[in-house]
């Protein structure tokens, strides 16, 4: 699906075939990617996977994420085939993958002989992408993998999403696809104020209000609480795996051989593994100034 209510075009061999995995219902960012990737018209959109993020807090969080990314498609009066239901369960082991629609998907689409490259963006864990490499191994060269996951180089540490599946993280970082990783203290960087949103975000028909109400909501919960968030701001953590598309941030990445991830989610070095696009900054204001004129424009037509 290519959304292109715009009055500007993408130049001939600029569009990209894009499938975004999303533990959308984990926290309140997700949704704000989601409608970004949506609505940028250098993408075709191939599926929406929902991804669990453990069981902390629910026991059937891949059921939420597949409600929550309905629910999206249905606000946007989009299509609701595009969304698929991922992994419900981290891998068991680093040989077995989880079986799923999303996995499917992925291979599916990789295998695919298409003028346009694949891009998966995972918001969450890599359980599906590690699921689908492990079931097909070929897909390693005909699609990139970007990830908002992972600590900080070069020592890594504790990640929320790498901890929601440290086994399928190693599955990817020792094969030799594509990956383009977006670390903790680089996603933590689209840092936006709640009144900020409010002044560009809530305005925005039904839509916006979801988005913008379902965040302030999600700051009251005791997740959200215990952490150090002083109820001012938000980091929209995951629109870096979109921007980074739409923007190519030539000289904010470095090759980086693929690490070794640790039990405790430091990194060791392994001089077999390929060299792997690690970013150390994004342009947050390119990535969320495009986020609300996308949206304005959607919801002004």
């Amino acid at each position: 699906m290519v959304y292109n209510n715009y009055h500007f075009r993408i130049p001939e061999g600029k569009m990209v075939r894009l499938i975004v995995n999303t533990d959308a219902k984990n926290e309140a960012d997700d949704q704000y990617a989601i409608v970004h990737a949506l609505l940028s018209p250098k993408f075709d959109n191939r599926g929406i996977i929902a991804a669990h993020f453990g069981n902390e807090k629910s026991p059937h969080s891949m059921e939420d994420s597949y409600d929550e990314v309905l629910k999206m498609l249905d606000l946007m009066d989009f299509p609701r085939d595009l969304a698929y239901k991922g992994a419900d369960r981290r891998l068991p082991d680093e040989k077995t993958p989880v079986e799923s629609q999303g996995a499917r998907l992925i291979i599916e689409e990789a295998m695919k002989e298409s003028d346009m490259p694949l891009y998966v963006i995972f918001l969450g864990p890599l359980t599906d992408m590690a699921s689908a490499y492990l079931m097909e191994p070929r897909i390693a060269g005909r699609l990139t993998c970007i990830w908002i996951g992972g600590g900080k180089y070069p020592e890594g540490g504790y990640e929320y999403n790498l901890n929601n599946d440290i086994r399928s993280a190693r599955v990817v970082m020792n094969s030799d696809m594509p990956v383009w990783q977006i670390p903790r203290n680089v996603y933590s960087q689209v840092i936006v104020s709640l009144a900020e949103l409010e002044y560009k975000v809530r305005p925005c028909g039904e839509l916006g209000r979801y988005l913008f109400d379902q965040l302030e909501e999600h700051g009251h919960t005791s997740f959200a609480r215990a952490t150090a968030r002083t109820g001012e701001y938000w980091c929209l953590g995951d629109s870096p795996a979109v921007g980074v598309l739409l923007f190519a941030h030539m000289f904010d990445y470095d090759w980086v051989q693929a690490p070794l991830i640790t039990d405790n989610m430091t990194y060791a070095k392994n001089s077999q593994n390929r060299p792997i696009r690690v970013y150390n900054r994004v342009d947050h204001r390119f990535i969320l100034e495009d986020f609300y004129a996308k949206l304005a424009l959607f919801t002004n037509k």
